[in-house]
């Protein structure tokens, strides 16, 4: 957007105030993220599947392309490591290149990191990346949910629309927050989102959480659904808002 970059000494990327939600690309995970983790690790290793399950789910409902990196759809267990196929001599130069490179990130900067990193000209570093598509069957709970998150998208009016200008949002509280969806004739949507432990959210003041005139709202997804890996989801009440720990909750208006 122009900020100053303190490593290059000056204004990086220029407003993008005026462009609408749909022409972003997004994505929660890509290879440059994940390679420069040092051991490669995917981000569902990295926090709660219930906190991941719930990001997932404000990404692919959110305005913008998403980008999907390889195996991210079945929660790929293979880490993705930088690998390089050089001759001895320059194979030598890259490894060390990438050891100074990877320095850079504070927590990679100690020296206990470096046994730990993968050796790029090593031919068992590419195949620990290799992914393993069996795991379509064996992760299908996640994979499952991709699937039907990726039709809500596409099927659902509102969110098709992919408006960003028609997006309210609200924080409820250290981890939790609310997204409204104006559509106008097809209805508005609702995506309660918990990051954090269960909040409640009483009294139910916030604007954002009331119902159009004369609807109510009506639980369409939760990433907390047992078919996902969940635990189950306690619907909440307009009277007493309970947002589940570590989970988003999509709601639809519907007319009484």
């Amino acid at each position: 957007q122009g900020q100053w970059n303190r490593r290059t000494g000056k204004r990086r990327g220029t407003p993008a105030w005026d462009l609408p939600g749909r022409r972003f690309v997004t994505f929660l995970e890509n290879h440059d993220q994940v390679a420069h983790s040092g051991r490669g690790q995917r981000p569902q290793y990295l926090t709660s599947p219930g906190r991941y399950r719930a990001m997932t789910t404000v990404w692919l409902l959110a305005p913008g392309t998403p980008l999907f990196f390889q195996g991210q759809e079945f929660w790929s267990s293979a880490p993705f490591l930088f690998f390089a196929d050089h001759h001895p001599e320059l194979a030598e130069l890259v490894r060390k290149g990438r050891n100074e490179f990877l320095r850079e990130f504070h927590s990679l900067s100690g020296s206990d990191c470096e046994a730990y990193l993968a050796d790029p000209g090593a031919w068992e570093t590419f195949q620990r990346c290799k992914l393993d598509f069996g795991e379509r069957q064996r992760h299908a709970e996640i994979y499952r949910m991709h699937r039907e998150l990726l039709r809500l998208r596409r099927d659902d009016p509102v969110f098709a629309a992919q408006n960003g200008e028609r997006i309210e949002g609200a924080v409820l509280g250290a981890e939790t927050f609310v997204l409204r969806y104006l559509g106008g004739g097809d209805g508005d949507r609702l995506l309660l989102v918990n990051l954090g432990r269960s909040f409640e959210c009483n009294p139910a003041s916030e604007p954002l959480l009331a119902p159009p005139d004369n609807c109510v709202w009506k639980l369409m997804f939760s990433s907390d659904d047992p078919r996902y890996g969940g635990a189950g989801t306690a619907l909440p009440d307009e009277t007493r808002w309970l947002a589940p720990s570590h989970a988003a909750l999509a709601f639809r208006s519907e007319s009484l």
